[in-house]
């Protein structure tokens, strides 16, 4: 298997796409305010916007699509027909590795960004509880999501790249060493002119 420029860019755009959401979504966290009630002497939270929710959901899809398209691709390491031994080996063993544990980390940090984000708290108190804060997302998580997304790219195209270079292509040690496209039939053609 050679190096595919398509599935190289599939995989980096689908990468650097998710890079953007995860780095939209953070800038735009939702916001709280703590509102007193009309009616009595309770207060609650009025919440900002919840794009970033969506970003972070759109980016956590991106990148799960790009690493199926990855493993599908290079058959996850595990099922394919076998790799030549060597450094190119050892590369991509360290590189599948590499990428799954970044992957993870930005998929758990996007998706539990966005939980939190979606998460609103309807009323705080009683009698002016004005010390205490709405429930907010930290600042950070979707950046942390972003970063790990970047060092999965970098991790799944060294990945591709030296599996590609460590895949034995198909190739196999044949048998035989004739053209073999058709049976020969010469030993008995010539034993029938004997007789």
């Amino acid at each position: 298997m050679g190096v595919s420029i398509p599935i190289l860019v599939i995989i980096t755009s689908l990468h650097l796409i998710a890079f953007v959401l995860a780095i939209g979504a953070e800038r735009r966290r939702s916001t709280a305010n703590v509102m007193p009630d009309k009616y009595d002497e309770t207060t609650y939270c009025v919440y900002g916007t919840d794009a970033s929710t969506v970003y972070g959901l759109s980016a956590f899809g991106l990148l799960l699509i790009s690493q199926t398209v990855l493993n599908g691709v290079t058959k996850c390491l595990c099922f394919g027909k076998g790799m030549m031994g060597g450094r190119s080996t050892t590369c991509a063993v360290f590189f599948f590795i590499f990428s799954w544990v970044s992957f993870l980390g930005a998929e758990a940090c996007l998706l539990a960004g966005s939980a939190r984000n979606a998460y609103h708290t309807k009323y705080r108190g009683i009698f002016g509880g004005n010390d205490l804060s709405c429930a907010t997302l930290r600042k950070g998580v979707f950046a942390a999501g972003a970063a790990l997304t970047l060092l999965s790219m970098i991790g799944s195209i060294f990945y591709y790249w030296s599996h590609a270079k460590a895949d034995t292509g198909g190739w196999e040690k044949q048998n035989s060493e004739g053209l073999g496209m058709t049976t020969s039939h010469y030993m008995e053609n010539q034993q029938e002119l004997k007789v």
